[in-house]
């Protein structure tokens, strides 16, 4: 039976992130190697991966934290730290809703750019691609994407935008053919606190059903800067994150490109 998500599909999704120098590579591997000896599904795997990629800039703040659960659930981890037993819950929080959709469209047809650049000349094309779209382009016309996938594959072949791409940008990646979406898209501005209190309040409500043997449980709200729908460039109303409740011994916000954190609670 065909993997939901390839071993290619993984370190596609770790090469963003080992180019941010603030990556602690060695314990990132080691968690990683844990979660494909469990007994997961590939699935399951892949989240619980990608959930410890976001929680790198965690580790920089807490560098004594020692993970020894990676496969439970509520919450999604549970740490050793200053002689406690830690769980740690982890959320993403979204920024822009109706960008979901369209960062998922985009993916795909990344994914297909890639394959046929993979099967041209992988080696003539490896590096990591960042494309800016021109303005008003619609991803959500079926007809449309498959025209849209042979433009992102001329675009690079040919390394200038072509049709719905506007410029190519490329970095260095010794292995593989990865195509994401420029980070300097200045598509979005304000994260409102508004949106981090929904979602503490929503996790508040599950609270009671968390592993009741750790001394303390921790909520850890993410914004993955490499993610279109979570990007954001600062939070409005801040000041309203200090009103609020939670039964959650600490509660924090970060952004897993720069390192940022802010306590929360």
């Amino acid at each position: 039976m065909k993997k939901t998500f390839s071993d290619e599909d993984l370190i596609k999704n770790l090469s963003l992130y080992y180019m941010n120098g603030h990556l602690k590579k060695k314990p990132i591997e080691k968690y990683h190697r844990t979660i494909d000896e469990s007994q997961l599904h590939d699935r399951e795997k892949y989240r619980k991966k990608s959930e410890i990629l976001l929680l790198n800039s965690f580790m920089h703040h807490f560098p004594d934290v020692k993970f020894e659960n990676f496969t439970c659930e509520s919450p999604d981890f549970i740490a050793k730290l200053n002689g406690k037993k830690i769980g740690i819950e982890l959320t993403e929080v979204i920024n822009h809703l109706e960008m979901k959709k369209v960062e998922s469209t985009l993916n795909k047809m990344f994914r297909q750019a890639e394959i046929l650049l993979e099967q041209e000349d992988t080696t003539k094309y490896r590096g990591v691609y960042f494309l800016e779209f021109h303005p008003n382009i619609k991803f959500d016309n079926l007809e449309e994407q498959e025209e849209n996938i042979i433009n992102i594959y001329k675009s690079i072949k040919k390394n200038k935008g072509i049709g719905c791409v506007k410029r190519v940008r490329k970095s260095f990646h010794r292995r593989n053919v990865f195509i994401t979406h420029e980070y300097n898209m200045n598509l979005f501005d304000e994260l409102c606190s508004e949106k981090i209190l929904d979602l503490i309040e929503k996790k508040n409500e599950k609270f009671p059903y968390y592993d009741t043997s750790v001394d303390e449980c921790w909520l850890v709200i993410v914004s993955d800067m490499n993610s279109i729908a979570s990007r954001y460039t600062f939070i409005q109303d801040k000041e309203h994150l200090k009103e609020v409740k939670s039964p959650f011994h600490k509660i924090f916000h970060l952004e897993n490109l720069c390192g940022n954190i802010t306590s929360i609670k």
